[in-house]
């Protein structure tokens, strides 16, 4: 198979793995697109690239010259062939694109880690997160803007005490996972669906009604 044709197979694979439509939850992290590329491969193959590689890995494909973007990529490759007997196939390209997709949750909770864990012990506590996300709302609870951030350290507070499952208010690094990406964690469903029916019902009577919904589709884009 030469390179054109792994592009191709890839981009199929590609609209495979995207075919389920990502939910969009208010204060709950989701997905980025692939790549900010269009995704037209009767132009190019920039959006399979960025897929396949992940959008960072691509650039640095950009400096190789043909020779070795061929030899880092029979390395990859490698990593893809799950069973080693020399070929790729789709499911595990499924796989794969599927891995580069979520790299970037482990990225942001490198990145936010670093944010919260005040005193570097390799936890974060509640208290730590509160104080590095809320601390100026609590210097000023009423802030020009307008927003109820109270309202929002309330159902983080509540998040947290659920991604906590030894309930010490002390979160490990995969407990903190659970907390920035509950829709990643099957125990933390409950919270994900409290959540968005709290984001659509707005008059608050337990009920989603057509107005609800219809509005809240227009506030996330209608992409659903």
């Amino acid at each position: 198979m030469d390179l054109r044709q792994f592009l191709m197979c890839l981009s199929l694979c590609t609209a495979f793995a995207l075919s389920k439509p990502t939910e969009k939850k208010d204060r709950v992290h989701h997905e980025p697109q692939l790549s900010d590329k269009i995704h037209n491969d009767a132009q190019s193959f920039d959006y399979d690239h960025d897929a396949f590689l992940g959008a960072e890995e691509a650039k640095t494909f950009d400096q190789l010259t043909p020779e070795e973007s061929k030899e880092r990529l029979g390395k990859i490759v490698s990593k893809i062939d799950g069973d080693k007997d020399g070929f790729v196939t789709v499911d595990e390209l499924k796989d794969w694109i599927k891995f580069a997709q979520k790299r970037w949750i482990y990225e942001d909770v490198e990145r936010q880690w670093k944010g919260h864990d005040l005193n570097e012990d390799g936890l974060v506590s509640w208290e730590e997160y509160k104080n590095a996300t809320y601390g100026y709302v609590l210097d000023d609870p009423d802030p020009d803007d307008g927003f109820n951030y109270k309202q929002m350290m309330v159902r983080d507070e509540r998040r947290f005490k659920m991604a906590d499952k030894d309930g010490d208010l002390i979160a490990t690094k995969e407990e903190f996972t659970a907390f920035l990406h509950p829709e990643e964690y099957d125990y933390m469903k409950d919270i994900v669906v409290q959540e968005t029916m709290e984001d659509i019902d707005k008059n608050a009577d337990g009920f989603i009604d057509l107005e609800e919904y219809i509005g809240w589709q227009a506030y996330q884009g209608g992409d659903r």
